[in-house]
């Protein structure tokens, strides 16, 4: 019978080494015993951008990479796409378990009477340019709410944690809302508690001039799927700078803002904005193999195509071209779909992109539906980051309850220069 555990020969000392290895992996930690000498202080695992790296054990998300596989607290994606409501799955994520019909009606009144913000928020958004990035006015509004909520620093005790939970997750929509209805120079439009959740930011994000904005049952599925979609992903980005930030036992608040600040980079939750972006910059089909010669040549990124896990085709991505369709059918074709079709099937028959494994991935369909929808460009890592906000709050409640989670510190591999005496300026 194998043991579980690795045997390691240091081929510079000759010594050998028995490291255990439990749920497929070995303790960093268990490394520092490989010294060269007693002062040494032992093996260091050396992991740029943790390609290989687990921090914590969770049991909130699954991915299989290779399969194209995405399960929530087991359940597959495509499951709770089709069956299952926003909402619910956000219960689900937090409580490891689907509500009951009393538990699920107790949670969505609860999110439902945490929606309005306080009315100094707005004169702080008021403060933003006209032509500010609604993601930049989010990331900041949240940050925010924890100088109106400082009993939410009170992280050990549980009914703060699920009172912060409620107003994260009901004041998302409201913030990203208010932050679009800024940039326009549109009145602030409040919450309506009549609606459902996605329906009431679509109230909150178009009323015009009506008495009552009654949202279209289409675009409200389908932004209800969409934030289903991007509820959770494993250890992403913003989900580590989430964990990270509250790993300090700061707040929610600011460790939120923190996850949606490292989503709004372009290499995360802007690249559904880049691959709206790229499909208007190529601006036909006829065009497209002369872009994808400029991507083979190093010249651009081809957005929306391959995934740090995804070695297949990103299942997400596969359940919001089904939803496209609808939309589609609500709002007309959106002009670029054309041309991302044509994009796609010319990259998937190219060896140059099979071979790399670059399949299509969740932004590359997300951002098309959301133009359709009428988003503006910029409001897409919004709409990611209202998505995303139950998965983040999951992930730091897992944390702060994993007695094995100290304040995140990793080392470093020193590359300076060894030790030197300080020279007076006249001498130098």
């Amino acid at each position: 019978m194998p043991k579980d555990s690795l045997t390691v020969i240091d081929n510079r000392t000759g010594k050998q080494y028995e490291l255990p290895i439990q749920d497929g992996t070995i303790h960093a930690t268990d490394l520092r015993q490989i010294q060269l000498a007693p002062d040494d202080h032992g093996l260091l695992s050396y992991d740029p951008a943790f390609m290989n790296t687990a921090a914590c054990r969770s049991a909130i998300s699954f991915i299989d990479g290779d399969k194209g596989i995405l399960r929530y607290r087991g359940y597959p994606i495509e499951q709770l796409a089709e069956q299952s409501t926003f909402l619910e799955t956000a219960y689900l994520l937090l409580h490891g378990e689907l509500p009951s019909a009393s538990e699920l009606d107790r949670w969505v009144f609860d999110i439902t009477h945490h929606t309005i913000i306080h009315e100094n928020i707005k004169k702080f958004i008021d403060g933003f340019h006209h032509d500010a990035h609604p993601m930049g006015v989010f990331v900041s509004t949240v940050a925010a709410l924890s100088t109106f909520y400082p009993e939410a620093k009170h992280i050990e005790d549980e009914r703060s944690r699920r009172d912060q939970i409620f107003r994260l997750i009901a004041k998302a929509p409201t913030l990203a809302a208010f932050a679009h209805r800024h940039t326009v120079g549109m009145p602030y439009a409040y919450p309506d508690n009549d609606l459902s959740y996605t329906g009431n930011f679509l109230n909150m994000m178009f009323k015009a001039t009506e008495v009552k904005y009654t949202p279209h049952p289409v675009l409200e599925k389908a932004l209800d799927i969409l934030f289903i979609l991007h509820a959770d992903h494993e250890q992403n980005a913003s989900t580590s700078a989430m964990r990270g930030v509250g790993s300090a036992h700061a707040d929610p608040y600011s460790a939120m803002a923190a996850a949606a600040a490292a989503l709004y980079g372009p290499l995360h939750g802007g690249a559904n904005e880049q691959v709206l972006r790229m499909l208007h910059e190529i601006g036909s089909k006829d065009n497209i193999p002369a872009y994808i010669q400029r991507v083979k040549n190093g010249e651009v990124r081809l957005m929306g195509f391959g995934h740090r896990i995804y070695k297949n085709y990103d299942p997400r991505a596969t359940i919001i071209k089904q939803t496209a369709d609808q939309v589609f059918d609500l709002t007309g074709k959106n002009p670029v779909i054309d041309i991302a079709l044509e994009l796609e099937r010319i990259a998937l028959q190219d060896d140059y992109f099979v071979s790399r494994k670059l399949y299509p991935n969740v932004d590359f369909y997300s951002g098309i539906i959301y133009e359709a929808m009428k988003f503006p460009i910029d409001m897409f890592p919004v709409l990611f980051a209202i998505g995303r906000t139950p998965g983040w709050l999951a992930q730091w409640q897992e944390m702060l309850l994993d007695k094995e989670q100290k304040i995140a510190r990793p080392r470093q591999v020193y590359i300076g220069s060894p030790l030197r005496d300080y020279a007076p300026i006249e001498k130098r």
